[in-house]
């Protein structure tokens, strides 16, 4: 995908989005994350932070689930979080009220406020989103 491509998708792309997609790739369970399909022609990526600790309750290969966007940036991948809160590790609200506390109010922003740099009050509290994979 051209990097034109990509800034094209990106501009159509709004967090809590939601895709049906399908696990085509899990390449090492419990330690990276998964691959999924949703449709698009650049992939999804769930990272090893957004799911349960034991990979036996990792999404298999071949399973559909509806995955939600997450994180978007200049690389040519959407990064997505399990909209399944059995695929979601256990203390995903801490980590939300820890790394990204503005999330719920995100849903619907497009993914491109994530290039506006944040305000002071967020810089001077820390890391205002978890930047999954950067």
């Amino acid at each position: 995908m051209s990097a034109q491509d990509w800034e094209s998708t990106r501009r159509q792309l709004h967090f809590g989005q939601r895709f049906l997609g399908t696990v085509v790739r899990v390449p090492s369970p419990g330690a990276v994350g998964i691959f999924v399909d949703i449709g698009l022609p650049v992939s999804g990526f769930v990272d090893v932070l957004l799911l349960p600790s034991e990979a036996d309750r990792w999404p298999m290969e071949g399973t559909e689930s509806e995955f939600e966007v997450w994180w978007a940036d200049e690389r040519p991948q959407i990064r997505l979080k399990p909209a399944d809160p059995r695929f979601v590790r256990e203390d995903f609200a801490e980590l939300l009220t820890r790394w990204r506390p503005g999330w719920p109010q995100e849903h619907g922003l497009p993914v491109t406020v994530a290039d506006v740099p944040p305000s002071a009050s967020e810089a001077a509290s820390g890391d205002a989103h978890l930047r999954v994979g950067a």
